[in-house]
């Protein structure tokens, strides 16, 4: 079952449109990063807390292990770098504006270290592991991405890329399509912070005509 829900829960966090405020300015003002991690931020204030993620999991249409795996591991993963002092919280907090301090070595390069989406970085994910459509990933073809990514001595980066797995497992749930693919589309709305608005107000309409 652990296994399973590993698979299933892959991010960032992500994301979302509006003009509502993040602390440090408008949805607008954010890098593509922080609009990634934004969704999570449930009440606005810019931070996203533990209870926070869990939320977000469950507002996508995950069940309650998943939601509270993923906030282990996220919340574990990137709380620290992201804070404002050097004493760590035991709420676990994200700061959004600081995300980007939570980079790592052993990521796929498509943000840059500020949180800035390389469109050309995007494209070379596909070039290298799109094996049989060039405009699609299965799900062992983004697993494989993550693997690629691991640079030597880099153990936060090992740690944090193992939460991007659980990141990446569950977006591929919410994007794949009947033959088990996720399309280059989707896969950019998981980065640019589109994607999982989307999905919220997808399920949100659906339970309403239920």
């Amino acid at each position: 079952m652990l296994a399973r829900l590993i698979v299933l829960v892959l991010l960032v966090l992500a994301l979302g449109a509006g003009s509502s405020s993040h602390g440090e300015g408008s949805h607008a003002e954010m890098t593509p990063l922080q609009k990634h991690v934004a969704f999570f931020d449930r009440n606005g204030d810019g931070i996203v807390y533990p209870w926070e993620t869990y939320t977000g999991f469950r507002a996508l249409g995950f069940n309650v292990p998943t939601s509270f795996f993923a906030m282990v591991a996220i919340n574990g993963a990137l709380s620290y770098p992201t804070l404002e002092s050097w004493i760590p919280s035991p709420r676990f907090p994200i700061y959004v504006k600081n995300i980007h301090r939570a980079k790592h070595g052993s990521d796929t390069g498509v943000y840059d270290h500020e949180g800035r989406f390389v469109p050309a970085h995007f494209e070379q994910l596909f070039a290298k592991f799109a094996g049989t459509h060039q405009d699609k990933l299965s799900l062992k073809e983004i697993m494989a991405m993550t693997r690629s990514n691991r640079d030597a001595l880099d153990f936060f980066g090992w740690y944090a890329r193992s939460a991007a797995k659980l990141e990446w497992g569950a977006a591929f749930q919410l994007v794949k399509d009947e033959n088990g693919y996720a399309s280059k589309q989707s896969i950019k709305g998981i980065y640019d912070g589109s994607l999982f608005y989307d999905v919220e107000i997808h399920l949100k309409t659906k339970r309403n005509k239920i």
